[in-house]
């Protein structure tokens, strides 16, 4: 994913978690705040280490990042955070492109029906 869909800097992270509106499930939270001037969305991803090692947070971000560059003109342009919880970690890519499509559903962040 391009750096212009990234969040990176802690100060945006703790902005969103403030002053953002918060949708979860089982496997995910999701933390978005919309932005004055944005014409796509950021994403922000994060994978505690109580996940498990390096390669199991990478596998799921993987994942995650791979979710939103398959609609990423489906999305409405907003700050999103995306937290990965416990049982994220025993899940394939599939199940986790179902749940974060779910999630994000919920929180009506596509600009147009998804199947």
């Amino acid at each position: 994913m391009e750096k212009a869909y990234r969040i990176k800097k802690n100060s945006d992270f703790q902005a969103i978690y403030r002053r953002g509106k918060s949708v979860a499930n089982r496997q995910f939270v999701i933390y978005m705040m919309p932005d004055k001037g944005l014409t796509h969305f950021k994403l922000g991803i994060s994978v505690s280490k109580k996940l498990g090692n390096a390669v199991t947070r990478n596998r799921i971000k993987r994942a995650i990042r791979e979710n939103f560059k398959v609609h990423k003109d489906d999305m409405l342009p907003r700050n999103i955070i995306v937290i990965a919880r416990h049982p994220a970690k025993d899940m394939t890519v599939l199940e986790i492109q179902k749940s974060l499509e779910h999630v994000l559903k919920v929180a009506k962040l596509f600009n147009k029906r998804i199947k």
